[in-house]
């Protein structure tokens, strides 16, 4: 695929660069301790069970759960609804990747909009 050719007059600057990288961590720090606080307390522990953290892909937000065993794992994916319907307060257009614990599959990875509604006989 060839390259379009830009100036380096109509590149950015290597400091815009980095505000931009900095700006855009900050904002996912942000969102990570307004999604934490917008959780019940129940869910508050189930995430402090796993590395958890957001990223901002290509405009797209997405929640990244890595599970550090097959309980949490189990608990992470029957409270999919849940987090969709608070991850759509942050964004209309999210997405949640989780990981089951090392070497043990691929990551499954799911739009927010894809998900069903929350059943709250399912969720702990």
């Amino acid at each position: 695929m060839k390259q379009p050719y830009l100036s380096p007059d109509d590149l950015p600057t290597h400091k815009t660069t980095l505000i931009s990288e900095i700006l855009l961590s900050q904002l996912e720090e942000v969102t990570k301790t307004k999604f934490y606080l917008a959780c019940r307390h129940k869910v508050r522990i189930l995430l402090s069970s796993c590395h958890w953290y957001f990223k901002v892909n290509s405009g797209i937000l997405m929640l990244i759960m890595v599970c550090h065993d097959i309980e949490s794992y189990q608990n992470v994916m029957m409270n999919v609804p849940y987090l969709a319907s608070k991850l759509k307060l942050f964004a209309n257009h999210a997405k949640i990747s989780i990981s089951s614990p090392v070497n043990q599959g691929m990551p499954w990875v799911i739009g927010i909009n894809q998900i069903l509604p929350e059943d709250d006989s399912a969720s702990i």
